[in-house]
């Protein structure tokens, strides 16, 4: 249980956040599967970052703290071996997925297990690509759900159309695609984060990426780097939200990634009025970085769908907050991959939000939110969900009695530190 108080006084403060997750994953399986050591800075010590560690660890790669670097002795593919037991995922989503391709090409059985939400999401979407390339997948749990039983090797290359544009999909293609013989040819309906992509040309592989479509030969052999992670956008939104909602704020977050694919948040909140700046813009470890300042002020519903599902997907829990204090009514559309994340979250921030007083219509695809709201104190559910009980908490800050969540625990997953941080900028 923890418990919200709302915020008497306009946020302030000058703070970071954590390493970005989706790069923090990539940057381990690389550096695994390179040639030489390669170190990573900033890298989160949220729970999922630390399953992909563990997982490689269990694989035979030597992985090793030196200061504020993860040292990372990559000796290529050949240093990949078999786990002597099913390689536990936790919660990771991205964990399971990206494994699936890696371990899609490598000559023996691995098994790949996670908690009992992991086990009920999606994995099909990875099963029917590795399998057209010749891996043999067993869903344990039936139905594309996991554990997975993998028997790889014998990959060759696919000409690929994505059913949906998703970056760890995408991501476990091209893991196999390397160690596929001939060519790989991917195509996304919308464009995804492109992480994986910017991170294989920093190992040093070839691809070809023309807008949608990605082009890479298989064979190839990269070299270990060292790798800078910036600060993760999504976490970095829970404040960006907090401040842009409470009228008078001024919050700034140091060394955010602000990736091209990645940035929705920052676009949705100055559509609904936010005042937003980028300063100190540069590029480190081939992803744009900036100090995000965000002023509080009056913000104003908006209609969000199309391309912005993908840039933003993480992201729009803490929105739907934010459109609940806005003038106007929000409608959100083609989020129905919402629904296959740690929760429901189309349905979790439904029931969150009419909990503390707002009028939200849930649709199969999204949900309509009418704002301008005196949000009420009470004590409200995050259903294990990371985002939903930071997006809740958040709530709690404009709330009329403050919010009880009643499993705050799960923010560890991907943001041990949050709630200090929250207090943070509260408390001036």
């Amino acid at each position: 249980m923890k418990r919200i108080e709302p915020v008497k006084e306009p946020l302030r403060g000058d703070i970071t956040v954590p390493g970005d997750k989706s790069i923090a994953h990539r940057a381990v399986i690389l550096a695994s599967i390179a040639q030489g050591r390669s170190r990573i800075f900033n890298l989160s010590d949220g729970d999922d970052n630390s399953r992909t560690v563990k997982a490689f660890r269990q694989m035979g790669v030597e992985i090793f703290r030196d200061g504020d670097a993860l040292c990372v002795e990559g000796k290529g593919w050949e240093g990949i071996r078999a786990s002597k037991e099913a390689i536990d995922c936790g919660n990771s989503g991205t964990t399971m997925r990206l494994l699936s391709g890696l371990l899609a090409g490598r000559p023996f059985r691995s098994e790949l297990d996670g908690d009992s939400s992991l086990r009920q999401r999606p994995m099909q979407r990875v099963i029917d690509p590795l399998s057209l390339m010749g891996a043999k997948i067993n869903s344990k749990g039936g139905g594309g759900l996991a554990p997975l039983e993998i028997e790889g090797g014998g990959l060759h290359g696919i000409n690929y159309r994505t059913p949906i544009a998703s970056a760890q999909v995408k991501s476990a293609i091209l893991l196999a695609a390397l160690q596929a013989q001939g060519t790989t040819t991917l195509e996304e309906p919308l464009k995804s984060r492109d992480h994986t992509e910017v991170m294989l040309r920093g190992f040093g592989a070839k691809i070809t990426v023309n807008c949608k479509s990605i082009m890479m030969t298989g064979g190839q052999t990269l070299a270990g780097q060292d790798v800078r992670i910036p600060g993760d956008i999504s976490s970095a939104a829970f404040f960006l939200v907090a401040a842009a909602m409470i009228p008078g704020s001024d919050v700034t977050i140091r060394n955010v990634g602000c990736n091209r694919t990645r940035d929705g948040v920052i676009h949705l909140l100055r559509q609904m009025g936010a005042t937003i700046e980028l300063r100190h813009e540069r590029v480190e470890a081939g992803e744009p970085v900036a100090d995000i300042r965000v002023v509080g002020g009056k913000l104003k519903g908006v209609d969000v769908g199309g391309e912005w599902a993908a840039r933003t997907i993480d992201e729009y829990p803490i929105l739907a907050v934010a459109a609940a204090l806005a003038d106007g009514m929000t409608r959100f559309s083609d989020v129905k991959e919402l629904r296959y994340k740690e929760s429901d979250r189309i349905a979790a921030m439904t029931e969150g939000l009419r909990t503390i007083g707002v009028q939200v219509e849930e649709r199969e695809d999204g949900m309509t939110i009418h704002g301008g709201n005196q949000l009420r104190g009470t004590r409200v559910r995050s259903f294990g969900d990371h985002r939903v009980a930071m997006s809740l908490a958040v709530a709690g800050l404009a709330s009329d009695g403050g919010v009880e969540i009643d499993d705050a625990a799960c923010v560890d997953i991907s943001f041990p530190g949050f709630f200090d941080l929250l207090g943070k900028i509260c408390l001036h």
